[in-house]
C-alpha cells in the first residue's frame, strides 16, 4: 500500500468527528501545498508498539545539525488525539512567532512555537489557520 492510499485509509477510519475536520484539514494543506511529498507515520516503533499519535506529514525541508549531518523530514504535519487535532507546522527558527502572529486570531486553540492545537475546526478561524500552515511553508522552503 503506498503513502496516498495509507493515508486515505487512515482518515476513513476515524471516528466521524475527527474524520470530517482530518480531511478538511487534508484538503487544506494540499491547496497549500499542491503536489507536496506525503508522509505518514502511524506512531509505532520498530518493535510495533504504539508511542506516539499516527501523523500525516506534507512536504520536504532538511534539518541540518551542528555537526553537518541532515535529516529529511515534512514540513506540515496533521495528527488527530485525545483531546482535539494537532497541526504541527515545523522548521521555524523563531518559536514565538506562531503564537504572537496568530495566537490571538486563531480561536479556541492553543498556540506553541511549532504547534496550534484545537478540539475542532468550529472552534478557529480557517483563514488564520492556513495564513499559519503558508507562512510555515514559505519559512522552510527557505532552508
Amino acid at each position: 500500500m503506498n503513502i496516498q492510499e495509507q493515508t486515505k485509509e487512515y482518515l476513513n477510519n476515524l471516528p466521524e468527528a475527527k474524520r470530517s475536520d482530518m480531511q478538511e484539514l487534508h484538503h487544506l494543506v494540499l491547496e497549500v501545498l499542491p503536489a507536496c511529498k506525503l508522509w505518514f507515520d502511524d506512531g509505532k516503533n520498530s518493535e510495533n508498539k504504539t508511542v506516539t499519535n499516527p501523523t500525516i506529514g506534507y512536504g520536504l525541508y532538511t534539518i541540518k545539525y551542528a555537526d553537518g549531518k541532515t535529516r529529511d523530514f515534512f514540513q506540515i504535519g496533521l495528527s488527530p488525539n485525545k483531546t482535539g487535532i494537532s497541526v504541527y507546522i515545523l522548521g521555524i527558527k523563531d518559536k514565538t512567532y506562531l503564537a504572537q502572529t496568530y495566537g490571538k486570531e486563531i480561536g479556541k486553540a492553543s498556540v506553541t512555537g511549532y504547534c496550534i492545537r484545537f478540539k475542532a475546526l468550529k472552534d478557529i478561524n480557517m483563514n488564520v489557520l492556513k495564513a499559519a500552515i503558508q507562512y510555515g511553508v514559505e519559512a522552510t522552503s527557505e532552508n
